[in-house]
């Protein structure tokens, strides 16, 4: 049995005086941290929460893809808050900017919730919402899937990477305790401003800048950033086309 040592203690101290009422939770198996917390906020339980699931049985990504994940080899976690975000747009990509410049300067962003270490996945971003009772704030959900430890490819879209490819030292508390309390900051600065701050540090970023790229709608041309929106900029046939779509996903084209 793999024991691991979570800084919970050490996560609390830090995000507390950010988040009132803010807790951590660490459970050692459920079917999705992201599930768990969408069904407590569906009953009104909508106070800030970091939930941590050491094995996930029914993980999820976007689009409904799954999300496998082990104890010990992988980091998989889901902070829950009420936000009052007057634009939603570009959440995901503050937060990959975020958890990238916690973790490595390496660590490219993949347009619209990716972590990619040499063109191959590090991790994956899943934002849900929920109303979260009276007010304009809804109750978000951030799930994130970190690879710690390699993992085999079979059955992957995109081949994996692994935290312990640039920090052989790396484990899934010490990596939480890293991404906790900047990813916090970086929704609250988003709550206020949204992704406009964040847009040139995307960029700096971009594993898709200036590459060839094929969409899931037959669309392809060549990337160019993102907007202040966060909105994929590629230049197609027909012009530029600013992509927002959650239900387009992109991949760089293969020759």
């Amino acid at each position: 049995m793999i024991v691991i040592r979570w800084p919970a203690e050490a996560i609390w101290q830090a995000v507390e005086p950010l988040l009132a009422g803010f807790t951590v939770e660490v459970l050692p198996e459920i079917d999705s941290s992201n599930s768990e917390l969408m069904r407590r906020a569906r009953v009104g339980r909508t106070e800030p929460v970091l939930l941590v699931a050491e094995r996930q049985t029914a993980g999820r990504g976007r689009l409904g893809r799954g999300w496998q994940s082990a104890a010990g080899d992988s980091l998989t976690f889901s902070l829950g808050l009420p936000l009052a975000a007057a634009d939603w747009a570009g959440l995901s990509l503050a937060v990959g900017v975020s958890c990238a410049e916690s973790l490595h300067p390496r660590i490219r962003l993949k347009w619209p919730n990716d972590l990619w270490l040499d063109d191959r996945k590090l991790a994956g971003i899943l934002i849900e919402t929920a109303s979260s009772g009276a007010g304009p704030a809804r109750y978000a959900v951030i799930g994130i899937g970190l690879n710690v430890a390699p993992r085999p490819a079979e059955g992957l879209s995109t081949p994996p990477a692994a935290l312990r490819e640039l920090d052989p030292g790396a484990d899934a508390g010490s990596a939480l305790l890293r991404i906790a309390e900047p990813l916090v900051r970086t929704l609250q600065a988003f709550e206020h401003y949204g992704f406009a701050p964040f847009q040139g540090r995307f960029q700096a970023r971009d594993a898709l800048r200036d590459r060839p790229v094929a969409l899931s709608d037959g669309t392809t041309g060549t990337a160019h950033g993102v907007t202040d929106a966060g909105s994929l900029l590629v230049h197609t046939a027909a012009g530029m086309q600013a992509i927002s779509s959650s239900e387009v996903s992109v991949r760089p084209a293969t020759p």
